[in-house]
Parts: structure tokens; sequence; C-alpha cells
């Protein structure tokens, strides 16, 4: 079954949740005659894939997932064997040859005509196809997508550069970032940058209302309210929530929404510095499976493991939960503790940046919170 991110998401330039002077920006670069590159960037959930999605369609044409291809730079990050991932994808004919995935299709062998344009669920984000006048060739064959181009390091970074001056006759590479201050300033200065705000409550309520009422759904008076304030400018978070309370009934109970963001958000940051202030980072005990006592291990290290897995978080996402538990009041910290906690953590988000094991930085962050802990008479020595 889809996702609501899917099925609901953007066919026209004019239906994206940003504000005129973006969507006007985007549909004027995508119908010029020769496109720029574009780094697109803004927070979590704002629509910067549905943006380069738009865009690629419109300068494609009907066929354009064929001639669109996709790297998620977070992937790479802190990965082994990440830049030969990287070159290869760029050289799919292998490091050494010259065949370069950004030269490959000249616009001769482009042919938009050879895909239906009469298509009802996919048309032009525009309006009208490009280009408009018969006989008028196409500006660009092929479009290749770095998503979170932020994580691609500084490596990485000049190798597209190079390729972006000599090899990109026929194509367009399009960046998308929360951080822009992470990509060089060479890559910046060949690109169209477009900032996306944080979603505008007006402009949430009118997206949540509208798939409300294609999927005929009633929710209960102030739920959607409640979405969008949890959601805190975060569309595709909003667009989740309603769609994981729909799907469990939960649509009549505005409690709910409360409910879940105290279950999948910070209680497991919050439940992990709180047994690193009192010295247990790392315990073990006893416990029965199939019959037989088994050795498992609890304490601060253990939570810490099952955000890692279970919830499938990354190191970003990790340090961000842990500085709203710091920050968020609910622990209760004496001033002089809170320093020392979110000192640490600032050093651990440094360290991260310069690591390929997370994991263990974030057991130095533990330990350093314990020592913190007996420090300010929290923990037992």
């Amino acid at each position: 079954m889809p996702s609501w991110l899917q099925t609901h998401a953007p066919k026209r330039f004019d239906e994206l949740a940003a504000p005129e002077s973006v969507r006007r920006t985007l549909s004027s670069a995508s119908l010029t005659g020769s496109p720029p590159h574009m780094l697109i960037t803004g927070p979590a959930g704002v629509g910067k894939t549905a943006a380069w999605r738009l865009v690629a369609r419109q300068v494609l044409g009907p066929g354009w997932r064929a001639t669109t291809h996709v790297l998620q730079a977070r992937d790479l990050a802190r990965t082994s064997g990440a830049m030969g991932k990287f070159e290869d994808f760029l050289r799919p004919a292998g490091r050494t040859s010259s065949d370069t995935l950004a030269g490959r299709t000249s616009l001769e062998a482009f042919d938009r005509g050879m895909w239906e344009s009469e298509d009802e669920d996919d048309p032009p984000p525009a309006g009208a196809e490009f280009p408009a006048a018969s006989g008028e060739r196409a500006p660009v064959s092929r479009i290749i997508v770095i998503e979170d181009a932020d994580h691609l390091g500084t490596r990485r970074q000049p190798y597209l550069r190079r390729m972006m001056e000599s090899e990109s006759a026929t194509a367009r590479f399009m960046f998308t970032a929360r951080a822009p201050s992470r990509i060089i300033d060479a890559l910046r200065s060949r690109t169209l940058h477009i900032r996306i705000p944080s979603v505008e409550p007006d402009r949430m309520q009118a997206t949540l209302a509208g798939v409300a009422a294609r999927e005929r759904l009633e929710p209960v008076a102030g739920l959607v309210g409640d979405m969008i304030h949890v959601s805190s400018g975060n569309l595709r978070k909003a667009l989740f929530t309603f769609e994981l309370l729909a799907r469990t009934n939960r649509l009549a109970d505005r409690g709910s929404v409360h409910r879940l963001v105290a279950a999948s958000t910070l209680q497991a940051g919050r439940l992990m510095v709180e047994m690193s202030l009192r010295g247990r980072v790392i315990e073990w005990r006893w416990q029965e499976h199939r019959g037989r006592k088994k050795k498992v291990q609890t304490g601060a290290l253990a939570e810490l493991d099952k955000m890692m897995t279970e919830q499938a978080l990354d190191a970003d996402d990790i340090i961000s939960q842990l500085h709203r538990v710091l920050t968020s009041g609910r622990l209760l910290l004496a001033p002089a503790l809170q320093f020392d906690l979110l000192d640490s953590l600032a050093r651990c988000d440094v360290r991260l940046q310069r690591s390929s094991h997370p994991r263990i930085q974030f057991e130095c962050f533990l330990h350093e919170t314990a020592a913190a802990g007996i420090r300010h008479g929290m923990a037992l020595t």
C-alpha cells in the first residue's frame, strides 16, 4: 500500500507547500532554454524532494524517470568504501573510463516523444510541456540528483565540481541539503540556490484538510491543529502522523497525537540520559529465553543500541533528540550540569563528523554524562 507521501505528492508547482516566490523560481528555472544546476535547501519535511521531482518532470518530460539518477549522500556518510561507491555512481563503466553518467546521453539521442505526454496522473508541473514550439530541442537530456549533499564531505565535493565544469553540457546536477554551509563554495557558486523555509501553519492546515477530503476522513475537532503544532513546520511529519492515526482508527481521539509523540520522540533519549547520569551506562542482567538463562545488556548503552537498530535513527537524528532532551526542561537539570552536558554533546557532534563509528562516539558521550552525574551528586561512585 503506497504512502500518502506518494499518493498525495504535489503534481504542479503551485501545489508545493512553499512560498509563492519559491514556486515561481522553480517554474521559471524549469522553463528556461538552459536550466541551471540547482541547490535546494531547507529544514526537514518542507518539500525539497518534491521540488526536484517537479523540476525533473518539467525539464525532461513524461519519461523523466528514465534519465534521472538519484544518489543518497547520507547513505555514504561514515561507511567503508564510500568514495568507491560515489565514483561508481558517476562513472558506471569504471573509474578509469572516460565515460561518465553526466555525459552519456547526447541531445540528439534524447527524444521526448518516446513517451506519451497526455497522462492525467503525471501532468507537466508548469501547465505545459517544454518545448512549446514544434521542433525545438530539449535543453537537457539527463538529471543527476544528490540528496542530502551536505553529507558528501570535503573529498567528494571537488570531484563533482570538476564534472560539472567539463562534462555536463547536456546534464544538470541538483542537490538537496539541510545545511548549505557544508557545501563548498565552488559548488554553491555554480548552482541556483533555492531556500525553502518551514511550512507555514495555514499552508499545513490547507494541505491536511485537502488530504482528509480526498481520503474521506473526518478527524475530531482540534486534531489537525495538534498535528500541525507537534510537527513544527515539518509537513512530511504531519502527513506521517495523520496517516498513522488514520490507519489505526484513532482520528476520533484527540489525545492520540500527544500519546504518539510521547511514545516516539523524546522518551528513549530521556531514559538514556537519566540512566547515564546515575552511572548506569553499562549493565547486565540474566533473562530467561526459551527455558534458558541468557545474559543481556541493559543500561544507557542498551538504549542507544535500540535507537540505532530498532528505530533506525542515524547519528544526526540521535544528536537532535538528545539536544531536545537537554533543552526541553523535562529533566529539571541544574544550569551548571546542563551546560556540562550540552558541551559534551557538542564535542560528540564534532567527533561524529570525523568518525566512521558513531556508536563509539555516543558511548564516549554517555561516559562523560556519567562523570558529570558524579560531579554533581547524581550518581553513586
